[in-house]
């Protein structure tokens, strides 16, 4: 039994499973007698002088606290990409890099566009730009061996960059109230967290003392808490000399690395533990009181056609563009009816899509039937998307297993 779950924690679709599961956890509990379960959890603890909850709820110390651990490891991920993966040359970077510019344009214009009449629903049109790692490399990793290694890093490398974009998204159009006070606070720990890598301070657990005192700063500022993951993440140093190294002076010893060693101890954590527990505390959608006009409205369908059509049209065009104007060429060994299909998983939106959408509609519970509504186009539209990309990598791949054609890629992270 324990060779077995052994075999399942190391087996690349398990993080996405567990997120399945978890899912569907939350929409039975929410769409049932159990819902009032399902809110008094993920709302505990319920302030009972003042018969609501507090703002200090398990939902917020999932959302702002453990995802900011998962904010980290992308972070992390993005750094070694930049500098020592598949982003590392320009000549790596570009085709994944331009295939993602195009997967976040395409469906922001998609949602803009059947919500143009809505100005209520603006502020929701970064929700289906982003793209689910830990998703979209389970369903890819149903495939096995057929799936060549050199497609597997360009959809890595382009969720990647989708993350990455994703973030930049939430720093600039999802803040508010902005402190100065904290600011200086967020300047001061980015100061020093900058002096630490530059003096080659070895010891992780002072970056992650450091990294809370950030995340309270930034918190407190009024950006996104988990923010501060992604900067603590950034100035982490990749590599640092290892003392026999700096004594004998010998290239050849391996260096120690602290984004390494910090990566290979979160990751666990973040896949089997910290989504899973985001999935079930924000894809609770209670259907209970909506009618059939509410869920066919612009807003479940102007996440889900961005998620399922804009994602795929705009990773495709863009990637034809790049290709037919000589910026970038298609990566060995893949087909472009091969990365077509990898496309249609990009339209797996779930994690980082609840998480924008939070942002947008559910503000202190500001807007909470617009909130709900945009978790069921995140919901329909992910799920069309994993059928439809499963099916079309079923019939682009060769049959037979495919050769080694480049280095493995790091496992998933999530997003």
């Amino acid at each position: 039994m324990s060779s077995f779950i052994h075999r399942w924690l190391n087996h690349e679709a398990s993080g996405g499973v567990l997120l399945i599961l978890a899912a569907l956890a939350a929409l039975a509990m929410a769409n049932s007698p159990a819902l009032a379960a399902y809110e008094s959890l993920i709302y505990f603890p319920l302030d009972a002088a003042a018969g609501h909850s507090s703002p200090f709820t398990l939902l917020f110390f999932i959302n702002d606290a453990l995802m900011a651990i998962f904010f980290l490891m992308i972070g992390l991920e993005v750094k070694r990409e930049l500098m020592e993966g598949a982003l590392a040359s320009r000549s790596q970077a570009a085709f994944p890099a331009i295939a993602a510019l195009g997967g976040m344009i395409a469906p922001a214009l998609i949602y803009t566009l059947i919500n143009w009449n809505t100005p209520a629903n603006h502020a929701g049109w970064a929700i289906p730009t982003a793209t689910d790692i830990a998703f979209a490399v389970g369903v890819l990793a149903l495939l096995g061996k057929r799936v060549p290694a050199s497609l597997k890093a360009f959809l890595l490398a382009l969720a990647i960059i989708d993350d990455l974009g994703a973030i930049v998204i939430i720093a600039v159009f999802y803040n508010h109230d902005l402190s100065l006070t904290a600011l200086a606070g967020v300047a001061a720990t980015v100061a020093a967290l900058a002096l630490m890598n530059r003096n080659n301070v070895r010891h992780i657990g002072l970056y992650l003392v450091v990294g809370a005192m950030l995340w309270v700063c930034v918190l407190l500022s009024g950006i996104h808490a988990t923010l501060a993951g992604v900067i603590l993440g950034a100035l982490i140093p990749l590599r640092l000399p290892s003392r026999r190294a700096t004594q004998a002076a010998a290239p050849q010893t391996q260096a120690y690395s602290p984004v390494l060693v910090l990566e290979h101890h979160i990751q666990p954590w973040v896949v089997y533990l910290i989504l899973p527990l985001f999935a079930f505390a924000n894809a609770g959608v209670a259907l209970h009181g909506l009618t059939p006009a509410s869920l066919m409205s612009v807003l479940p369908a102007g996440i889900a056609v961005g998620l399922v059509l804009g994602k795929p049209v705009g990773i495709l065009a863009f990637c034809l563009l790049s290709i037919k104007s000589g910026l970038a060429r298609l990566p060995d060994g893949v087909t472009f009816r091969q990365i077509a299909a990898a496309a249609m998983l990009c339209g797996i939106g779930f994690t980082m899509s609840i998480f924008i959408a939070g942002l947008a509609f559910g503000v202190a519970g500001s807007d909470p039937e617009s909130m709900t509504l945009a978790k069921l186009g995140i919901l329909s539209g992910s799920v069309v998307a994993a059928i439809l990309g499963y099916i079309l990598l079923r019939l682009a791949l060769p049959l037979t297993t495919a050769a080694p054609n480049a280095a493995k890629p790091a496992g998933p992270g999530a997003g």
